[in-house]
């Protein structure tokens, strides 16, 4: 059974709308006009226990909808959506107990109080037994490196402990179902990095599904081997991260040092950037091997490296497409 199903879900709102001017504003007083907006259209998934995916698209994508439907924040306007096989929008007392959504800008911990009374206030919410939340505690303190903070008020700590930190509240109760939406928005490389390791052991530990979400591609490539695009609100691909690459990319870049300054590449590729002795390439991957027998055949090279291209400027090809014509 899968931990996360989703089957043509989709989720319309109804907005109001008017022109500009006072008058216009008095009209809409008794005559309301309103038009519809599907945030999310017939999005279909699923996702085994214990997989880590990355759930993708661009700002407006219907990602964080979809989310909040499936943590029972919203209910779906079509289709079926299942976690842990229980339907969310009931909520459920046993299914809150197995879920956690983490957003990078929304809070749990109280602002004026020490961090320690913020997890002391959780524990009361999930009924935790004693001896369940020292443990638990305990764990999330030596992973994420919080002893210093625990007596803390929140409003001294700076966003990267802040963070963490919420990050651990939010695991307390230790979810069996992850929804972190942007967790590591705004923090620098360090703490991102943290983040990330804190992630793939907890999943290691307990055995936690988790759909993510994230602007940076990297926290994407560190901790998922199988993404879920969509855009508009449609179901764009759903696969391993290699093969969207290899479906979304039809070029590989080459670098080569040369020995000496001054060749001139341009009858081999087309040229990316050239800086001093290393020039890059861009070459269709069809014409890959023959572009690379070529350039070692001809010139005097040092170091010849194939790569493929960044994941993020494959993602921003992904998101310039046009839905209809991509799936």
């Amino acid at each position: 059974m899968p931990a996360l199903l989703c089957q043509s879900l989709s989720k319309t709102y109804r907005v109001p709308e008017r022109e500009p001017g006072l008058w216009n504003a008095a009209r809409s007083l008794f005559h309301r006009q309103t038009r519809d907006v599907e945030a999310v259209r017939e999005v279909s998934f699923e996702v085994a226990p214990g997989e880590v995916v990355g759930f993708l698209g661009p700002n407006g994508a219907g990602k964080t909808t979809t989310l909040k439907m499936m943590s029972g924040l919203l209910n779906p306007s079509a289709g079926l959506v299942r976690v842990l096989d229980f339907e969310p929008f009931q909520r459920q007392r046993d299914f809150l107990r197995q879920i956690t959504l983490v957003m990078g800008n929304r809070n749990q911990l109280v602002w004026d109080l020490p961090v320690a009374d913020s997890f002391d206030r959780n524990r009361a919410i999930y009924r935790m037994g004693r001896d369940e939340y020292v443990q638990s505690l305990g764990e999330l303190t030596e992973l994420l490196e919080l002893e210093q903070l625990l007596r803390k008020p929140v409003r001294n700590l700076s966003l990267g402990e802040r963070m963490k930190c919420e990050i651990a509240v939010a695991l307390l109760h230790r979810p069996q179902i992850l929804f972190l939406d942007e967790p590591t928005l705004g923090l620098d490389v360090t703490m991102q990095r943290r983040i990330r390791t804190f992630v793939a052991e907890y999943n290691q530990r307990v055995g936690a599904t988790v759909l993510l979400t994230s602007h940076y591609m990297a926290d994407v490539e560190a901790l998922c081997e199988r993404v879920v695009v969509i855009h508009h609100g449609q179901l764009l691909f759903d696969g391993a991260l290699a093969d969207l690459v290899q479906r979304f990319s039809p070029l590989k870049t080459i670098v080569v040092d040369l020995e000496r300054e001054g060749l001139d590449l341009s009858g081999y590729a087309e040229m990316v950037t050239i800086n001093g002795s290393r020039a890059t390439l861009l070459v269709p991957k069809a014409d890959t091997a023959q572009v690379t027998g070529r350039l070692l055949a001809d010139l005097p090279i040092v170091d010849l490296t194939v790569e493929e291209p960044p994941i993020a400027e494959v993602i921003e090809q992904v998101f310039n497409l046009d839905p209809e014509t991509a799936a």
